[in-house]
């Protein structure tokens, strides 16, 4: 199979199954750089509803630029990596005060943009432009690796040039939006991490693991690394008018950006409501006492793991102080749903709202 065959035979795939989303067949540029940012690292599915919500409530790019930081994380919030949503907001600026609201048309200049890297830059571009820019993600990785028969690391840097290459070589250029796309989707519904629907790809006649039945071990993906694991003891501490002290976390730390109840690791030897109580000292500049357990939770990061114990404490002494935070809050019971939280204290924000119950892993 030649370059113009597979690049007929998967267009002609795609227009007969192809699936609808929301931001599929949208003309405008905004919309499409959106949609690819929320898709990094986020499945179709997961991104459909905060898409549309998110579209609902900064229409163009000149709202999104002009919204506050909080509002913007708060319509992220759930979805995760929320270095996305920061540097889509400052990119938005950055649209708006240089390119008078209209995205860069060209890769050299839209990859300048906050939070755009490589993929990004050759599917909006391709995409929203029509320009010629080949995309290189997990799905097209695994159908050219097992369409050329790379039986090399895909982890390496080498390998994954490799594959640009490929891409690059095999791009159709009068239709590169539609030729994009369709490589993703047929990576994404029919050549699958495990048991790939092969009879059903457009390029099987083509596919070297098809022919030499090694779909099961290509692409071939070094073991990754163990994820530590933490234990972290939070403090919910509630003053005698029952509101609640939450803290901003710092622009530059992961997470940052979002409120949090302050805690931090748990030490070795040290019993968990201690390193609640020396955490609330080290980040507030008080004491307290941890009384009692409110609930404990299990959540995965991309790098770590953590389990989470979050317990109810009192003030004994000192005033709170940002030590470790850009600000800290009381707030009221029912007031914590108008905050951005990450999704492990969000649970925590539900509970004492009266939802849920029990130890949770999310």
């Amino acid at each position: 199979m030649n370059n113009n065959d597979f690049s007929h035979s998967l267009l002609k795939w795609y227009k007969d199954h192809k699936r609808q989303m929301p931001w599929r067949g949208e003309a405008d540029p905004y919309k499409i750089w959106v949609s690819e940012i929320m898709l990094q690292q986020t499945r179709v599915e997961q991104a459909t509803p905060y898409f549309q919500n998110f579209i609902s409530l900064f229409p163009t790019v000149f709202d999104l630029a002009n919204a506050d930081q909080q509002e913007v994380l708060k319509a992220w919030e759930g979805l995760g990596y929320y270095s996305r949503a920061r540097n889509l907001h400052t990119a938005a600026k950055t649209v708006v005060n240089e390119y008078d609201g209209e995205l860069p048309d060209t890769y050299d200049e839209i990859i300048k943009l906050k939070g755009i890297g490589p993929y990004t830059a050759a599917a909006v571009t391709s995409i929203a432009f029509n320009k010629p820019n080949a995309v290189v993600d997990g799905n097209v990785i695994r159908v050219l690796t097992r369409y050329f028969g790379i039986e090399d690391d895909i982890r390496s840097t080498k390998t994954k040039n490799k594959v640009q290459d490929f891409a690059n070589e095999l791009i159709d250029e009068e239709n590169p939006a539609d030729f994009n796309q369709a490589m993703m989707e047929v990576g994404s519904i029919v050549c699958k991490p495990s048991n790939p629907n092969c009879s059903e790809c457009p390029v099987h006649s083509g596919c070297v693991s098809f022919k030499m039945a090694k779909t099961d071990s290509i692409p071939y993906k070094s073991p990754a690394k163990k994820k530590p694991h933490y234990t972290i003891g939070v403090g919910i501490i509630e003053a005698e008018n029952g509101k609640l002290l939450i803290a901003l976390r710092p622009e530059d730390a992961m997470l940052g950006g979002l409120w949090e109840f302050p805690g931090g690791k748990q030490k070795d030897g040290e019993e968990i409501q201690q390193t609640v109580e020396r955490e609330m000292n080290e980040e507030l500049g008080v004491q307290v006492k941890a009384y009692k357990e409110l609930m404990s939770l299990k959540h995965t990061y991309s790098h770590f793991s953590i389990t989470m114990h979050a317990w109810m404490c009192k003030l004994v002494s000192g005033e709170p102080q940002p030590k470790s935070s850009q600000e800290i809050r009381w707030v009221k019971h029912a007031e914590l749903e108008q905050y951005p939280f990450p999704k492990a204290n969000k649970v925590l924000t539900e509970r004492l709202m009266n939802k849920g119950q029990g130890e949770l892993e999310i």
